[in-house]
């Protein structure tokens, strides 16, 4: 891209980023009132911790924040971008203008399969948070199936992994078999091809990733971290000439922003299942289109962290018999230790902008 293409490319994604933080934040005030309406919030404190260690950390920060603060936060996020990728492309088939045709983002491509994931994703995470923040124990139809969730507790995490399983292999057989992909490219080595092994090679992408998504945790550190890594992408995909999958990141960058505006601790609401699965599932799928899913760990760091600390924080119980760290997730670790959260927040925030610019410094140059 030259010259005027290079502007035009640039106005568009900015344009559809600040659409997008605006029309989640004026639909804030709404959901929100929703949300606090119906409180649709959990039922009950969790007792114990990931690591099925003692929790009374966490009740003493966090028990009336649990049952009080409303969980469906991260509806904003998906819904806005959805609405914004069917808006301009409906809008392209009634309108021959030159700012229409160029605001449409929605291609077969770049964004179909980000969009569906997305879209797919999230209506999952969407089923456990209401089984979470409904009194689901006093109607017939959820007992007979009680199996597959915890009552007040959502859906049990081997079926939230199964369905994480199934939309990677959904995702990895399409890349696989139709945009022919089977190599991935390592920074200073150049294409690795991984032949059918890049199948199970998504999906445990794609598991990991997921597996990130524990550090919605604290008030505000999953909306700024998801921010910095998707802006990160999204400016990879600018220097790939994929203009509509950077539109993309940066519609959901706007929506996590205004998200983000409304949740700077303390939280209004908290972004939850439906936010978490449909955000870490689609940043496999962009990672994978932007070839750059192996600086995934650098510029996903903070992910990196939270998952991390939580099996090195197993190992350390299963082998030495004692915890190695006093909660986990890591940030826990910090608030247990009297870090108030906005510190927390902030500092893992720095974290997180200096590791996404490392990751695309260390993509870009290779």
């Amino acid at each position: 891209m030259y010259g005027p293409e290079i502007t035009i490319s640039v106005m568009k994604i900015a344009i559809i980023g600040v659409f997008s933080f605006l029309i989640a934040f004026l639909v804030t005030p709404t959901l929100a009132y929703f949300l606090y309406k119906y409180k649709l919030w959990k039922k009950r404190v969790k007792d114990k911790a990931i690591d099925g260690s003692d929790i009374s950390y966490f009740k003493k920060f966090h028990s009336d924040r649990e049952v009080k603060i409303p969980r469906l936060g991260g509806l904003l996020i998906w819904t806005t971008v959805f609405f914004l990728s069917f808006f301009f492309y409906l809008l392209s088939l009634f309108s021959d203008a030159f700012w229409v045709e160029e605001l449409n983002f929605l291609s077969r491509e770049q964004t179909w399969l980000p969009l569906f994931t997305l879209v797919a994703a999230s209506l999952v995470g969407l089923v456990d948070d209401l089984l979470q923040v409904l009194d689901i124990s006093k109607i017939s139809f959820f007992r007979k199936w009680e199996r597959f969730a915890y009552i007040a507790g959502g859906l049990s995490l081997r079926y939230r992994l199964a369905m994480v399983l199934i939309i990677g292999a959904v995702g990895a057989w399409w890349f696989f078999f139709k945009l022919d992909q089977s190599a991935i490219f390592i920074p200073g080595l150049g294409d690795l091809d991984l032949g059918l092994f890049y199948i199970p090679f998504f999906i445990i992408v794609m598991i990991a990733v997921y597996s990130g998504g524990i550090i919605d945790g604290i008030d505000g550190l999953s909306g700024g971290a998801f921010a910095a890594i998707f802006t990160a992408y999204a400016t990879i995909a600018i220097f790939q000439g994929q203009i509509d999958l950077a539109a993309f990141c940066l519609a959901i960058v706007g929506s996590v922003l205004a998200f983000l505006w409304f949740n700077i601790p303390p939280a209004r609401f908290y972004m939850s299942e439906t936010g978490v699965l449909g955000l870490t599932t689609t940043l496999t799928v962009v990672a994978f289109l932007t070839n750059a899913v192996a600086v995934l760990p650098i510029i996903g760091f903070l992910l990196v962290l939270a998952s991390g600390s939580v099996i090195l924080q197993l190992l350390s119980k299963k082998i030495r018999g004692k915890k190695l760290l006093l909660a986990a997730p890591l940030h826990h670790h910090f608030e247990a230790k009297g870090w108030p959260q906005y510190k927390v927040t902030m500092r893992f925030w720095i974290i997180g902008v200096v590791v996404a610019i490392i990751g695309v410094i260390v993509h870009l140059l290779s």
